[in-house]
């Protein structure tokens, strides 16, 4: 089964995503890092032991990559489309431990294996030829940590929690019918709307917020 790993916000400047985030659930976003294979750079922010938030820009001093950008930030058009028009928290990325598995029977949908680090931490990550975020992010990019799992348990608990993260899309049941095909527990509550929109429920030391 795919199990939620982080919710993504991706953001046309770290800056940009670090202030909305602050001025949705009042805290602050924590250091995060580079990836080098990718030109970007990301912070932050514990939800549980076992999930997280991150803000993901292209990083300005980072050497433009060989290949795609992960999340779709190789189309910076796209990337500020999406961002004026408040769809901020663009999607989230789903863990196994057998990258391997997951593409053999999807390969189509959410491409191919690819190795990514942070510091000292390396993973694999799946990824489509374009970069682009599957079904423009109603699917998940899925991760496969290896022996050192998510870094969430290390992260500073700034009293952040996830309560609940919807979808917004206009045809529900394709997307229920999506998440049961990829073997998603506990996907995205699915709710009729006009556009892809996601919302998340931020449980926090000043109250329930809304983060989208």
């Amino acid at each position: 089964m795919l199990r939620l790993d982080h919710l993504t916000i991706v953001a046309p400047s770290l800056e940009a995503g670090a202030a909305h985030v602050l001025e949705q659930i009042g805290i602050p976003m924590q250091a995060g890092g580079k990836h080098p294979e990718m030109g970007t750079h990301n912070l932050l922010l514990c939800l549980s032991a076992e999930a997280f938030l991150e803000v993901i820009a292209v990083d300005p001093a980072a050497e433009t990559p060989s290949g795609p950008r992960w999340f779709g930030l190789g189309d910076a058009e796209t990337v500020r489309s999406a961002w004026s028009e408040g769809r901020r928290l663009r999607g989230w990325v789903a863990r196994t431990d057998d990258l391997d598995s997951v593409l053999s029977r999807h390969e189509v949908l959410l491409g191919h294996k690819t190795r990514v680090s942070r510091g000292d931490r390396s993973w694999l990550f799946s990824l489509l030829p374009d970069g682009s975020l599957p079904f423009d992010g109603v699917a998940p990019p899925v991760i496969d940590w290896g022996d050192r799992g998510s870094p969430a348990p290390a992260m500073p608990d700034l009293g952040a929690r996830l309560a609940s993260f919807q979808i917004e899309h206009p045809d529900p049941a394709w997307c229920r019918e999506l998440y049961k095909e990829l073997g998603v527990a506990n996907p995205p509550e699915v709710r009729k709307g006009a556009q892809i929109r996601y919302r998340a429920m931020i449980d926090t030391p000043g109250g329930m917020k809304e983060l989208h």
